[in-house]
């Protein structure tokens, strides 16, 4: 084992390995997509699909609402679940780090229908959050003008839902375009919206820091929310902790790029680390310096308007507008890094002949050394979603809410097959790079039961989540169980029928091809 920073022997001029594609080999697959990706490309895919600013502005409202300020705790609490979840990936990723990880790991650790499950989950979701992060701009930009309300004047009904659909469809037709011309371009954009967005991030700290009215104890203060309810405040904590839960995920993107990424097996776990570090700490602080520094804790304005009320009242119009403005760029780079993961799933699950048209999908273009017909399908679902739901004022929850608990359910195709693995005594981790050695098998189990109480807590039928105006339906109620029901049976039932007796790599793609 080389020492932490110095140059592995084999080490090409370029930054490559001999050993970089040796994963690709064990799956059966030739390496295609061109390694041009470094240390901070990979932790920029990672941190800007958790995109802090972009998590935060969009749902403080929410936990704010339905928690008041004790509703922070729900942020420790969310990343010592998902740390654990984080902690597994790492192993996964040292090992195999290829296209579409999610999928591909599932496949190695559950087999062909697990592996075909996690994939079609977990690229369902991707399509499913590339609708829910496009509608943050809606959040952000009519409070930086009225003039990006080009729908009624915001005080329609559903002034707000239409407006966030045009406003959304724009972005994703911007991330589609940048993602069809090369992984070079989408990096670079990518890890310049990174860089601002920390650095917006870490000045928004100091300012609030700076404007503080009162003590942690803030922190504390539940408002009476839970009184009547069974469970108490409990339980409307619960339903705050979506704000966070929100934000948490997608840390799997820095090991899906790879098999475009130099040293992935040693790059990908600390970049998977460093994103969920780096967004758990800043994202943090912005949330508890916001609570102590508004001034008034009660302000109405709170739940309305959320953290964007929290920086323009705290530091003023045109400072707040170019906190703003950076927040913008934050969702504009997160919207671009879940595309991204959507293409190379897309991609990975394609070269294995697991979905329709395969081989059109599985094409790597010549000259931008992209899969491009994947992300322009990828764009047009996350538009078609975006236009299923134009009239619907609650768009946000809704969307936010299905999405996130299917990649969570993704997540333990993942490490419900892993811990199996364990416990039979077949799981070994790649030598020389990460590994959790003894504490292994408990950091495991807590990330399946993490993963299965967060799933069934986001999917509960509440009202607040899933029909918060009236009037009330049972199927909006239910809506989540509903469409996963619908997506995870009628997906598998496809697979099962048809797809199953065609899967196996594809001969433009397979090793020695």
């Amino acid at each position: 084992m080389s020492e932490a920073g110095s140059p592995r022997p084999g080490t090409r001029e370029d930054g490559t390995h001999d050993d970089d594609d040796a994963s690709l080999a064990e799956f059966g697959y030739k390496p295609e997509l061109k390694r041009t990706l470094g240390n901070f490309h990979t932790f920029a895919a990672g941190i800007s699909y958790i995109s802090i600013l972009t998590g935060t502005f969009q749902l403080f409202y929410f936990g704010i609402t339905h928690g008041g300020p004790a509703y922070w705790w729900s942020w420790p609490m969310v990343f010592c679940g998902q740390l654990m979840v984080a902690l597994c990936f790492c192993e996964l990723a040292a090992r195999y780090p290829v296209a579409g990880s999610i999928y591909n790991w599932a496949k190695r650790m559950g087999g062909p229908h697990v592996g075909w499950l996690g994939g079609w989950m977990m690229l369902t979701a991707t399509m499913v959050s590339l609708a829910a992060v496009a509608l943050a701009y809606q959040v952000t930009l009519p409070q930086i003008s009225s003039w990006f309300q080009f729908i009624g004047n915001g005080s329609g009904r559903t002034d707000a839902a239409a407006n966030a659909v045009l406003l959304g469809s724009i972005l994703i037709l911007f991330t589609t375009l940048v993602n069809a011309f090369g992984v070079k371009l989408m990096a670079r954009i990518n890890s310049a919206g990174v860089a601002i967005e920390l650095i917006a991030a870490i000045v928004l700290i100091i300012l609030l820091a700076a404007h503080i009215t009162r003590g942690p104890s803030a922190v504390t203060k539940t408002f009476g929310l839970g009184a009547g309810q069974s469970l108490g405040y409990f339980g409307a904590f619960l339903t705050a902790s979506l704000a966070s839960a929100y934000v948490m995920y997608g840390f799997d993107t820095a090991s899906s790029l790879g098999e475009e990424s130099k040293d992935p097996g040693r790059n990908a776990p600390r970049a998977i680390l460093r994103a969920l570090t780096a967004s758990f700490l800043i994202g943090g602080l912005i949330l508890l310096f916001a609570l102590l520094a508004v001034p008034d804790l009660h302000a109405k304005e709170l739940s309305v308007d959320g953290l964007q009320y929290v920086v323009l009242s705290t530091l003023g119009s045109t400072v707040g507008q170019i906190v703003l403005w950076c927040v913008v760029i934050a969702i504009t780079v997160c919207e671009l890094a879940v595309h991204t993961a959507g293409i190379r799933l897309a991609f990975a699950m394609a070269r294995d002949n697991n979905l329709p048209a395969a081989s059109l999908l599985a094409k790597v273009s010549p000259r931008f050394q992209t899969p491009v017909l994947p992300a322009i399908i990828i764009g047009l679902v996350g538009v078609a979603i975006l236009l299923i739901n134009v009239n619907q004022p609650q768009i946000f929850s809704v969307i936010t809410s299905i999405a996130i608990i299917m990649i969570y359910l993704a997540y333990l195709m993942v490490t419900v097959p892993m811990l199996v693995q364990r416990l039979r005594g077949r799981w070994t981790p790649a030598e020389g790079t990460f590994s959790l050695g003894r504490f292994g098998l408990p950091v495991n189990i807590l990330a399946v039961l993490w993963g299965l109480a967060m799933s069934l807590n986001l999917a509960w039928p509440r009202a607040a989540v899933y029909n918060a105006t009236g009037p009330q339906h049972w199927y909006l109620r239910w809506g989540a169980f509903l469409f996963i029901g619908i997506v995870a049976g009628g997906g598998f039932l496809y697979y099962w029928c048809v797809q199953r007796k065609r899967t196996g790599v594809l001969e433009g793609h397979a090793a020695g091809s």
